[in-house]
């Protein structure tokens, strides 16, 4: 900035107003400066600027697994609307470990983030007391970690997983088995309670062997579906509780010389992009993804600005996309 000032034959302060705009400056010596500044390459730097302010025109954003092509559409929701309130994203992938994200959300408090936009890995600590940290504006997305009381944007789990069993239930399926997401996460959990309830409802008796634990994995889909085949007599449709997961049961099909929905009829859950160029194509429950992360991001800004102080728990609703992964069972 000395340079700067010594170029445009101004003073350093008045190369501060200009940079910062916090002073009105003759609009001869603003050029002088303006032009030094073009010359000289210079560039502020945004760390320092928000460390004399305290805050950053930075969001923080922490998700479980930058592979899972689900999550991508979440950031590109927050990244939009954090871009229209000129403010940038800086991302964080955790692995769904907890000690990762506590460790990246220590950090990305460190760096003085204007707020913080969470999908919390499973197990996580952020809803318990002591678990947060500085007092910052954060938002979880997807999965509500226990005890957690903040701001929270999810979907309709049960009603999204109810549905897509009744679905299959209605085509006379009567053996009809889930493949859950890891039991730990609330949206796992949500999941095998609407596939339950869509059995009650329909007078189905509940197999425990049916319901087999995995991960929202493409592997797990393939491990869990060759279980479920050697059960007798088998499930004649699956209900698996991602889209991923439901990739894994093709595959598994596959290797034994079944077809779906001939053999096995599927449901999944997400609507990823891939899901309707699978052959078959896949019968899914659709999430808004990019409408969760614009929507956490936005709640964010009125958490910034002061025009919301009451927690709010916002429930996005789902969709099932029918496409030609279910028929009727013929045994």
């Amino acid at each position: 900035m000395r340079q700067i000032a010594s170029r445009a034959r101004v003073s350093v302060g008045t190369v501060s107003h200009v940079i910062n705009q916090t002073a009105n400056v003759r609009e001869p010596a603003r050029r002088r400066v303006l032009a030094a500044i073009k010359h000289l390459g210079y560039q502020p730097s945004l760390l320092a600027r928000g460390l004399r302010r305290n805050q950053t025109t930075i969001i923080g954003m922490i998700i479980p697994d930058i592979s899972n092509p689900f999550f991508p559409h979440i950031v590109r929701g927050v990244e939009d609307v954090a871009y229209q309130n000129s403010f940038r994203l800086m991302l964080c992938n955790t692995d769904n470990d907890v000690q990762k994200e506590q460790v990246y959300f220590h950090e990305l408090h460190a760096y003085r983030m204007a707020g913080l936009i969470v999908i919390p890995a499973a197990d996580s600590s952020l809803g318990e007391p002591n678990g947060r940290g500085a007092d910052v504006p954060l938002i979880c997305i997807d999965r509500k970690p226990a005890g957690w009381r903040g701001d929270c944007i999810t979907v309709d789990n049960v009603k999204g997983a109810y549905e897509a069993t009744r679905y299959l239930i209605e085509h006379k399926h009567r053996r009809v088995a889930a493949i859950t997401g890891p039991l730990r996460l609330t949206n796992a959990q949500q999941r095998l309670e609407g596939f339950k309830k869509a059995l009650a409802e329909a007078g189905l008796p509940l197999v425990p062997e049916y319901i087999q634990e995995g991960r929202f994995e493409r592997l797990s889909g393939y491990e869990k579906t060759m279980v479920l085949l050697r059960f007798f007599p088998p499930p004649t449709a699956i209900f698996a509780a991602n889209d991923l997961v439901a990739l894994g049961v093709l595959s598994a099909l596959r290797e034994l010389g079944l077809r779906c929905p001939e053999d096995v009829s599927l449901v999944g859950f997400d609507d990823l992009e891939v899901s309707a160029f699978t052959n078959p194509a896949l019968t899914t429950v659709a999430q808004p993804s990019y409408q969760m992360g614009a929507r956490a991001a936005a709640l964010l800004f009125e958490r910034l600005r002061g025009t919301r102080t009451q927690p709010q728990h916002v429930v996005l609703d789902t969709v099932l996309k029918a496409r030609h992964s279910v028929a009727g069972p013929k045994r």
